[in-house]
């Protein structure tokens, strides 16, 4: 596979960006990893690895460019990991993410459209807004353990659902104080009343984060690799 460190130019600065792809048989379609609150770290660049090679391009940024350029979590920085987090918005991803397929207008191993997105725990809502923010370029969309999926606040991204042509997955832990199963179910109702194409799936035994390797005790390997055979199904049956 082919691995590469860039910054992609946005409005708001260098977007630092791991891309990864296969060597041959390109342009391959693209997929938008959205990192988790922890960063954008070897972590992650191992699970952008996994679905590369099954045959994506798939690119995740630092979310926190505007912030800092490199954030390593540690029991002293969980404060500024949190105000990272709660600095981004739906709305401040979606322009990244557009800035994200310009940079890729020039990437011959790039497959233009459509697109697929999949976030984790802050992230979630950013691949369901982009979903609704570019239905015509995006075809899948995942949210893993993802949180603030269905709230009141006027910027929700349940609130657009009904612009979404995507195929629509939420994988969801057991036990998650930040997605309790009431916020589950009035996801899941409005879903249903928009006639949104989706699949909420709750995954038994299973905490908040359950999916990362190195998240001791609450990783879950069989859940993980769970959601691994149904991301990549999604992506299949969707971006080909």
């Amino acid at each position: 596979m082919i691995e590469r460190e860039v910054d992609i130019r946005t409005p708001a600065g260098a977007m630092n960006s791991f891309l990864v792809y296969p060597e041959e048989n390109g342009p391959h379609p693209v997929i938008l990893f959205f990192m988790d609150a922890p960063g954008k770290r070897e972590e992650l660049h191992d699970m952008a690895r996994r679905l590369a090679s099954v045959g994506y391009f798939v690119v995740l940024p630092n979310l926190y460019y505007r912030r800092v350029r490199e954030f390593v979590i540690s029991p002293d920085s969980r404060a500024e990991m949190v105000a990272h987090m709660n600095s981004l918005s739906n709305a401040m991803v979606c322009e990244d993410a557009l800035s994200v397929m310009d940079f890729l207008a020039a990437e011959i191993d790039a497959r233009k459209a459509p697109m697929g997105a999949v976030g984790y725990c802050m992230s979630g809502p950013f691949a369901f807004a982009l979903a609704a923010a570019l239905p015509e370029k995006i075809a899948a969309a995942a949210s893993l353990h993802g949180v603030r999926l269905c709230t009141e606040a006027l910027d929700s991204p349940h609130l657009a659902a009904d612009r979404i042509s995507a195929e629509l997955y939420f994988g969801c832990a057991e036990t998650d104080e930040w997605a309790p199963p009431e916020m589950i179910a009035a996801l899941d109702a409005h879903l249903q009343s928009v006639g949104a194409n989706y699949r909420i799936e709750w995954y038994p035994d299973t905490h908040h984060g359950f999916v990362f390797p190195e998240r001791g005790a609450t990783y879950h390997q069989q859940a993980a690799e769970r959601h691994w055979e149904r991301l990549i199904a999604l992506f299949r049956r969707n971006l080909g």
